[in-house]
């Protein structure tokens, strides 16, 4: 994690991405239903900081656990929008990004963990030596996955998928508008929050693996419709087969979060390229074995990251001349083609030159 213990900042006009991805939730979700826009959805990078004390924690199934986080003084945590998260900064340095899967109206915050046994370590302390009373430093919210207007919705969940999808099928529901989940995950045992998702009656479909095999997307996605769109996570694997079926429905249909980035097709091999830094007048050279990231930070121009692996848009910044060469995981392809932001822990240069609002 890299950061400021103070920083000075001013909206300028530049900021056109982050304006274009504060999408607030300001149309009816049918024509006579309106989703809840009181608190607004953003992606930022001047975020909510503080500790937090863990208040609960309990087993939601085989390998999830369920953790609500509150502030010492009770006073309520910051609202939120569905599909946000926060960052969580765990002992030896790791910081983790969590979904929010509670209410947005409460108090507490939320989040679901799956103990991954070959990961890097966070979701097994958390899941093997987390007890509540910890206090944790948290960051956030940060929304990259927000909800919004349509006519219809079909959420696709997989596994520890299904947390971010919580809070959405819930504003969806509360305004009366038109949705359906389907759900997998390889047992019923493994699935979290089934019982919370029960109340919802025939509208949530259950495909544990075990009972009823691997889910059949084409009967799941339906014939597409001009009003539908369609949300997505869970493993790479169900993300990459839900894009392919996807594409022919047209822009902007597919809404999809990934917990690991998608591996990177390259077109040869990494050559070095100039970043000018416009704001501060320094020119700084990026070789082929560093990221933009990180030679910027060589040279002293500290940004703000987290995930450093192109998923969590911390360090999303303006690119006011240039062409990136787009690497991450979270823009989708017409917010790649436009080019007017990247993420920088990942992507490069597809030039020789990059001016950037920094």
């Amino acid at each position: 994690m890299r950061g400021f213990l103070r920083l000075s900042v001013s909206a300028v006009a530049r900021l056109r991405r982050a304006r274009r991805r504060r999408r607030e939730v300001s149309a009816a979700v049918t024509t006579s239903t309106v989703l809840d826009t009181r608190a607004p959805t953003t992606r930022t990078t001047s975020d909510f900081e503080a500790d937090v004390v863990v208040t609960a924690r309990r087993e939601e199934a085989e390998g999830v656990v369920g953790v609500e986080l509150a502030l010492p003084s009770g006073d309520p945590l910051p609202s939120w929008t569905p599909g946000a998260h926060i960052d969580l900064e765990l002992p030896g340095g790791l910081t983790r990004q969590y979904s929010l899967c509670g209410h947005p109206a409460e108090a507490a915050w939320r989040i679901g963990v799956l103990r991954e046994a070959a990961g890097r370590g966070g979701s097994r302390w958390i899941a093997d030596e987390l007890t509540e009373g910890t206090t944790l430093r948290v960051r956030g919210p940060r929304n990259n996955f927000p909800l919004q207007p349509a006519g219809r919705y079909v959420f696709v969940a997989g596994g520890i998928g299904i947390t971010p999808l919580l809070p959405m099928i819930r504003a969806v529901a509360a305004a009366g508008g038109n949705w359906v989940l389907h759900y997998g995950g390889r047992s019923r045992a493994s699935m979290a929050f089934l019982g919370e998702l029960a109340g919802y009656g025939d509208r949530v479909r259950v495909h544990p693996q075990d009972e009823v095999g691997m889910l059949d997307l084409d009967a799941v996605l339906g014939a597409p419709t001009a009003d539908t769109l369609v949300y997505c996570c869970g493993p790479t694997g169900l993300i990459e087969a839900v894009e392919v079926r996807c594409r022919t429905r047209g822009p902007g249909v597919l809404h999809a979060e990934r917990f690991t980035a998608a591996p990177v097709v390259t077109d040869g091999e990494d050559t070095g390229f100039e970043v000018v830094c416009e704001r501060s007048g320094l020119t700084v050279a990026v070789p082929p074995e560093l990221s933009v990231l990180e030679a910027l930070g060589n040279a002293g121009v500290d940004v703000l990251s987290s995930c450093e692996e192109g998923i969590c848009g911390t360090c999303e910044t303006t690119v006011l001349d240039g062409e990136p060469d787009h690497r991450d995981s979270l823009l989708t392809d017409e917010e790649k083609a436009a080019g007017d932001t990247m993420m920088i822990c990942v992507s490069r240069c597809r030039g020789a030159r990059l001016v950037l609002d920094l």
